[in-house]
């Protein structure tokens, strides 16, 4: 008995055509987890230590000497870093302004309209003061509003008071003596 292959009820299939070993539908990939950030929590994993939020500040020992030195509260109100660039432009005009009172104006303008004559100390002193409080009170902000360029600004500014303290003690001796 021949069996003819058009006669069976089975369905066998066509070796004349390439058989499909991959399915038609894409499989989703399983994404590959990239490699956790110190600190960071892996997706998907219960925590296993307290990560740092943005409220918690952690600053390396410099910062800390720094705000405990401004008198900054560790968890207080953030400032603008305009506001605190704005506010070292002021100090740094008021420093400029005493310097060119001290050394253009009072010696050698007044003087030769004949007026102000020994009144450069005085004010000297006033200009100095009100100058190293803009100073600070500008450190201050840049230290609030976490500027990046905040030690920048605060060798700069201590650069100034430095030479507004001298200034101040050389007219407070002219002044006393």
């Amino acid at each position: 008995m021949s069996t003819d292959s058009h006669d069976l009820d089975v369905d066998e299939p066509d070796l004349r055509e390439p058989v499909a070993l991959v399915p038609e539908t894409p499989v989703p990939e399983t994404p590959v987890p990239e490699t956790p950030v110190p600190g960071a929590a892996v997706p998907g994993s219960p925590p296993s230590a307290p990560v740092a939020g943005p409220e918690r500040r952690i600053d390396p020992p410099a910062d800390r000497f720094m705000r405990r030195l401004l008198r900054l509260p560790v968890d207080g109100e953030r400032a603008s870093a305009a506001a605190a660039r704005s506010a070292f432009r002021t100090s740094i005009a008021v420093a400029t302004v005493r310097c060119l009172l001290m050394y253009i104006v009072f010696p050698f303008v007044l003087p030769a309209v004949g007026l102000a004559a020994g009144v450069g100390p005085a004010v000297g002193l006033a200009i100095s003061v009100v100058a190293v409080v803009a100073i600070t009170m500008s450190v201050r902000r840049f230290w609030r509003a976490d500027h990046s360029k905040r030690w920048h600004y605060t060798i700069l500014g201590a650069l100034v008071t430095v030479f507004m303290v001298y200034l101040f003690v050389r007219d407070l001796v002219t002044l006393l003596g």
